[in-house]
């Protein structure tokens, strides 16, 4: 009985050394919160252990107390969701660790239960369910009924939408490269964009094979890809059309000079930038580098085609490209000597780097023609693109059609001129109509480009323009910009004369028409201060004309040799030129009547 008495004293001389007991129970209260709360709701048996009278607790040891606190750190996943009344009477863990410990069964208190059950009791009971609902809802989902508000997990359309709107594919390389790596694992991995490195256009052409590989993986297709219609670049004899395919995923078995690849076209649709890669897997890195040297070289090369620049970007022209094949010198119309002059310094400028390399100056040079519209400015730029093309090492044409409508703004626009020129040279650069396309927004930009920095070797311009005086001194005056300049005048009588004698060659093999040698010297007399354009419009409404007449190419009635009249064609010729001079007088009457800027 001694020994029981004495530690009873012991025990009450712990419990004057603990915190106040108040206190605890509060903080333990406010640790478990509202979930003591969701218990009452819950469950009617656990009710009076929220509200257990506070004197069992002060029978709580310091060791006890700390065992306490321990039930608060368990995870949710280590507790079960729900406790059952045997556990609520077995008390906490803690217990069996307090009889390992050596206390036996005569050192358990009658407040070690309501210890257990208390609220850190209660709240470790929340922390193990995983969710906390009203009896309701729970009912709902125990009964037969339907779902009315299931999980994430069991709804499908609300899963995809969060898979679809949660941003993952940020990088549509690095989760494609990882697939086909696990997929491959003893292949070589080489990525290419294709903008500069087009295989399957390189295949199409007959430089290699490639196969569509179009069987199906499961559900999943091996390819994804639009049909699309292209219309006609004309409605002219009934052209109906192609229809392509613009891929967005594919996969190809790709062979080329004997070496076996494996190729998946990827549309990555990555902001900012919109890139369809190339992934080629082969066991050679070496024949993969090859393969992509000679595709890239390929894909950046011109094929019967010239480079124009217009709405902010390069593209490749086989119209113009053609349109400059069917041009040629001889259809040039120029005093002999200024036509001369222009074919040689084209020619000798690209015949002559080591000259400007000995002479220690820049190998570039820069042309203008101007004059009055209609006159042979264009036509000379077409017979020398077709001429550069025609050399034994061809040079390419890179034709300026505006600046308008670049993406980035005009400065923009002719970084990537010039970029390209340099890249492309030894070239031929044609900026049409130049004054419009260097405005006072871009002179300062356009003329450091042109001798900045920048080394612009191989580059020769050439700049045609109406107005002359509209331009900057800078660019008309300045030597070593456009040092040159040729003059295109209104055609002499002579000039006048031969271009009526190359419609004549046009319309020989028209057995309706008379056209004799005295038409090309009457019409000729008749056209002074006229253009090319002018004169060929002449032509051209007087043969719509004598097309649209009830009687079709009547032949004229014969006359004296001296009188023309008798030739339907002079006739008509006569009234279109008259129509023309007359809104070309009031044409100039208008220009002179107009208020000068100041």
């Amino acid at each position: 009985m001694s020994t029981r008495k004495r530690k009873q004293e012991v025990e009450e001389e712990e419990l004057v050394a603990l915190p106040s007991d108040e206190s605890d129970e509060e903080e333990e209260y406010e640790e478990s919160g509202a979930s003591d709360l969701d218990e009452e709701e819950d469950s009617e048996d656990e009710a009076p252990v929220v509200e257990a009278p506070p004197a069992p607790k002060k029978r709580k040891t310091a060791p006890a107390t700390t065992k306490t606190a321990a039930p608060e750190e368990v995870d949710a996943e280590e507790v079960p969701e729900e406790v059952s009344d045997e556990d609520d009477e077995a008390g906490a863990p803690g217990e069996d660790d307090e009889e390992e410990d050596g206390e036996g069964e005569d050192e358990e208190g009658p407040g070690d239960t309501a210890k257990a059950s208390g609220p850190a009791a209660t709240a470790k009971k929340v922390k193990g369910s995983l969710i906390s609902t009203s009896p309701n809802v729970e009912t709902m989902r125990n009964s037969e009924k339907l779902p009315i508000r299931p999980s994430h997990s069991q709804d499908q359309p609300a899963q995809e939408y969060l898979h679809n709107a949660s941003g993952q594919r940020v990088d549509t390389d690095a989760v494609i490269a990882k697939a086909i790596r696990e997929q491959y694992p003893r292949l070589h991995l080489t990525i290419t964009p294709q903008y500069n490195c087009n295989l399957l256009s390189y295949a199409a052409a007959g430089h290699a094979f490639a196969t569509p590989i179009t069987g199906t993986i499961g559900v999943g297709s091996t390819s994804l890809q639009w049909k699309k219609y292209a219309p006609p670049a004309t409605r002219l004899d009934n052209q109906p059309g192609v229809l392509f395919d613009q891929i967005f995923f594919g996969k190809y078995t790709y062979n080329w000079k004997g070496h076996e690849f494996i190729l998946y076209l990827v549309d990555g649709r990555d902001p900012p930038f919109m890139v369809k890669n190339n992934y080629i897997l082969s066991k050679s890195e070496d024949a993969t580098s090859e393969l992509i040297m000679a595709a890239s070289q390929y894909s950046v090369e011109l094929h019967d085609e010239i480079f124009v620049f217009d709405q902010g970007y390069w593209q490749k022209s086989k119209e113009l490209w053609q349109s400059a094949q069917n041009t040629h010198w001889q259809d040039v119309i120029l005093d002999s000597d200024m036509k001369k002059a222009i074919v040689g310094d084209v020619q000798k400028f690209f015949n002559s780097r080591l000259t400007y390399t000995n002479l220690r100056v820049p190998w570039k040079r820069g042309i203008i023609y101007h004059g009055p519209p209609g006159n042979g400015k264009t036509i000379s730029i077409k017979a020398t693109m077709h001429t550069l093309y025609n050399r034994d090492d061809p040079v390419p044409t890179l034709y300026v059609r505006s600046l308008a409508r670049s993406y980035a703004g005009p400065e923009n626009a002719l970084s990537l001129i010039f970029s390209k020129a340099r890249e492309t040279a030894p070239c031929y650069l044609v900026f049409e109509d130049l004054d419009s396309i260097v405005t006072n927004q871009v002179r300062s930009y356009f003329l450091n480009e042109v001798d900045g920095l920048q080394n612009n070797d191989g580059i020769l311009m050439v700049g045609s323009t109406n107005h002359l005086d509209r331009l900057d001194p800078g660019l008309s005056k300045r030597p070593s910009r456009f040092d040159r300049k040729y003059y295109f005048p209104d055609p002499n009588m002579e000039q006048r004369v031969k271009y009526c004698e190359y419609w004549q060659n046009k319309l020989s093999d028209n057995d309706d028409i008379e056209f004799p040698e005295e038409i090309c010297t009457a019409v000729a007399n008749i056209t002074d201060g006229f253009s090319f354009a002018y004169i060929q419009e002449a032509f051209v409404g007087a043969l719509l004309v004598i097309a649209n007449e009830d009687k079709l190419f009547v032949p004229s009635e014969k006359g004296d040799d001296d009188d023309l009249d008798k030739y339907i064609l002079w006739r008509q010729i006569k009234k279109q030129i008259k129509i023309l001079r007359d809104e070309m007088g009031d044409r100039q009457r208008m220009n002179k009547e107009a208020p000068v800027a100041s």
